[in-house]
């Protein structure tokens, strides 16, 4: 039963050269529930499939003859590419990911195109739910143009001001649940105050002055979860390459609330909601780590 989402309809189409086919057996291994079998020590494409071929391009990626060839769902052949021969080792990525801090005040420099652009490289490789990513991005890149979006979800905060009135609240919480409620009560509700508070002040604490702001918003039929994981995977590209970073979920409800937000910025009114992430150079540097813990781990 082929997949169909919101960009692509049906299957890829599978194509096995003979002539190069070994009969390994690689490619039917790693293609779960696809249209790739053995039978008579070929790899072969079969018409009934769990899923049809959702273009994960592992059956490519591991022949070992480039005997196997994936076209439709945003993928061709030319998508293919040369693993390094070095890969990252663990300390390294440890220490990348340690030095990480959340960035919330930034030098007057721009963001170059080309960090930009290897940013947006480096999260298309995020792992997603299933092919082809249904993550958009809005990138909003100079300091001009960060402060005009800034201006407008302020707007969104402002025209939507009678949310943060403790009646509205208490007309909620039988609706959205104690946690929820809490939430609000406590940091989503005083957030929003301040954040009006300091723009009257002509300070920027909702997008920290930051040069370049990315929103990463996933499709209607995409797991919710990976647009957080692209903007994880733009993070550390970013914290590689020298700038501080800081993720930002105020963005994404105000976005959500807005049909005049997002037609001016070319989000479809359908999207879920998504996560921002803030890029630029920091001003403070950091000298230590600091390790984080998770709330419970528990072995079985």
């Amino acid at each position: 039963m082929p997949l169909t989402f919101g960009r692509t309809p049906g299957s890829a189409q599978v194509q096995v050269d003979m002539g190069r086919c070994t009969g390994c057996g690689l490619c039917t291994r790693v293609c779960k529930g696809g249209p790739l079998q053995l039978e008579a020590g070929k790899a072969v494409v079969v018409s009934e499939s769990l899923l049809g071929c959702i273009a994960c391009g592992h059956c490519m990626a591991v022949c070992p003859h480039e005997a196997v060839r994936v076209t439709g769902r945003d993928m061709t052949t030319q998508d293919m590419k040369a693993l390094p021969q070095e890969k990252t080792a663990f300390r390294p990525l440890q220490g990348l990911m340690l030095a990480r801090r959340s960035v919330r005040e930034y030098m007057e420099k721009e963001v170059p195109q080309d960090l930009i652009d290897s940013i947006v490289d480096a999260a298309s490789t995020a792992p997603m739910g299933l092919p082809p990513s249904e993550v958009g991005l809005l990138i909003v890149a100079g300091k001009q143009k960060v402060e005009a979006f800034r201006k407008d979800l302020i707007e969104v905060i402002r025209s939507n001001h009678w949310m943060l009135s403790p009646g509205f609240l208490a007309l909620m919480r039988p609706f959205i649940g104690k946690a929820a409620h809490q939430m609000f009560k406590d940091f989503v509700v005083p957030a929003a105050k301040v954040f009006l508070q300091k723009d009257a002040a002509g300070k920027d604490w909702l997008l920290y002055g930051a040069p370049l702001a990315i929103y990463f918003y996933p499709s209607q039929y995409a797991d919710p979860a990976d647009a957080s994981i692209a903007a994880t995977y733009a993070m550390l590209a970013a914290e590689s390459m020298g700038l501080g970073t800081c993720m930002l979920g105020f963005p994404g409800p105000l976005i959500a609330r807005s049909r005049k937000v997002q037609a001016k910025y070319g989000i479809p009114a359908k999207s879920k909601t998504g996560i921002a992430v803030v890029f630029g150079y920091p001003v403070i540097k950091f000298h230590q780590a600091l390790k984080r813990r998770f709330a419970a781990v528990h072995w079985s």
